[in-house]
């Protein structure tokens, strides 16, 4: 069974309190009372109520003060003030600083419970969204990746198809778009997902220990080294190997990789004999391979080596169907983490996130919303929750008004511009906006 949502009252005066108390008996809820700011800021931050009814004036400070302090530390919560004095004034900075509604007192009986069923009804939905996002996450997630895009549908279809076949692969991506987890699922989709799943980072490899990171080395092949050490192939053998920033390997020791990819054979320094391995191998990078190719500083060979089967991660901002089920899932992730009853972000944080240009990817996303996790005081997150510079950036929520220009500025400033869109050709221009020569030209204010 479904617990009463909770409702606070805050009223200086009892009658006033035991009279919304009896209002709302009607209603599934259970109805809390304060009678000062203080008892009721006590109440909130211990009861967390969906709804709090406050009047306007109370002792100390005012409902206006009191619907801030609230909203501060509960975001969640709808806040409802009553007055016996209303001013226009009053009403828009209630509804400024986050109150759902205003009434008047003395309130209609029916029209408070009509105006609390209705936010009942409300945050009913939100629940039920979130139960939604949550079962939706589900549904979409592939191996530890989460995606409903078309892109990302078809990259899961991609993985599903080479997997069982692959013995190398290239994946692509910026930083930050997840290609260590496109290569565990690979790994994990192939016949030997039983075995190990071996990462190298090659960008942490210097040229002169690369043969013995790779490949291994034997007691005395050199100076320290004072036992056998197995490499990186060897650590794989009967698994996948993945070399994460391939192209940020050294060219001299491009050469010797691909020899021990294609003979499945490996010479740990110091060893007079090689060893055979059996491994899978996917290499990814965020580099640009056909430049560096065509400058010399990446082996053709190599590149068509690897690329038999080469998957291409999108960016975030290239698959921006799949944000809200990436947030839900990092969501549940640190709400299990911190043992917090994370349900979502408040509006305020979808839009300031929603405008981030995510330069960082799905790593930039997990991070931030890790962050606003730890900070969140509630079930929702909100913008004083985020990094700092997304808080910077709350003001862009509210665009500038636009500039008032005369009706034929409008038009000179549009004319330019799609004279710009056709490199200054008038004739092309005067054709797409269906207007002759003679009046661009009377438009732009040129002669002919």
């Amino acid at each position: 069974m479904t617990p009463p949502v909770t409702i606070l009252a805050v009223d200086d005066d009892p009658l006033s309190r035991e009279l919304l108390s009896d209002a709302l008996l009607p209603l599934p809820v259970r109805v809390l009372t304060a009678a000062h700011p203080d008892e009721a800021m006590e109440t909130v931050l211990a009861e967390r109520p969906a709804i709090v009814i406050l009047d306007l004036l109370l002792p100390g400070r005012s409902g206006l003060e009191l619907t801030s302090e609230i909203l501060a530390v509960a975001p969640t919560t709808d806040v409802l003030l009553l007055t016996g004095h209303y001013t226009p004034e009053s009403a828009i900075e209630a509804i400024r600083l986050g109150a759902c509604d205003y009434l008047t007192k003395p309130v209609q009986i029916a029209a408070l419970r009509a105006r609390i069923g209705r936010l009942l009804d409300d945050h009913q939905k939100r629940l039920d969204a979130a139960r939604l996002e949550t079962e939706l996450v589900r549904a979409h997630r592939f191996e530890g990746m989460v995606g409903y895009s078309p892109r990302m549908l078809e990259l899961f279809a991609l993985i599903r198809r080479a997997a069982p076949h692959f013995r190398v692969a290239l994946i692509r991506g910026a930083t930050g778009t997840g290609k260590e987890l496109a290569a565990a699922a690979l790994h994990r989709q192939s016949p030997v997902a039983a075995g190990p799943f071996v990462v190298c980072n090659c960008s942490a490899i210097t040229e002169t220990l690369f043969e013995s990171e790779m490949f291994g080395h034997g007691k005395g092949a050199f100076t320290g080294a004072t036992h056998d050490k197995q490499g990186m192939f060897e650590a794989a053998h009967g698994g996948t190997l993945f070399l994460d920033e391939l192209g940020d390997l050294p060219f001299a020791m491009q050469s010797k990789l691909l020899r021990a990819i294609q003979q499945q054979e490996i010479r740990p320094v110091g060893a007079n004999t090689p060893k055979k391995i059996s491994c899978r191998v996917i290499a990814a990078t965020n580099r640009d391979l056909e430049a560096m190719m065509a400058a010399g500083e990446f082996r053709e060979d190599l590149y068509y080596r690897l690329s038999m089967v080469e998957l291409h991660l999108p960016p975030l901002i290239g698959r921006m169907e799949d944000f809200p089920y990436l947030v839900r899932a990092f969501l549940e992730r640190y709400a299990a983490e911190y043992g917090k009853p994370l349900q979502g972000l408040t509006p305020r944080a979808q839009a300031v996130l929603a405008r981030h240009p995510w330069p960082g990817n799905i790593r930039e996303l997990e991070n931030v919303i890790g962050r606003a996790a730890m900070m969140a005081e509630s079930g929702l997150i909100d913008v004083r929750d985020l990094p700092a510079a997304f808080q910077r950036n709350l003001t862009a929520a509210t665009p500038p008004a636009p500039e008032i220009l005369p009706l034929a500025e409008v038009e000179r400033r549009h004319a330019r511009w799609v004279l710009d869109q056709f490199d200054g050709n008038k004739s092309k221009t005067a054709e797409a906006l269906g207007i002759t020569r003679s009046t661009l030209y009377r438009i732009l204010g040129e002669t002919l």
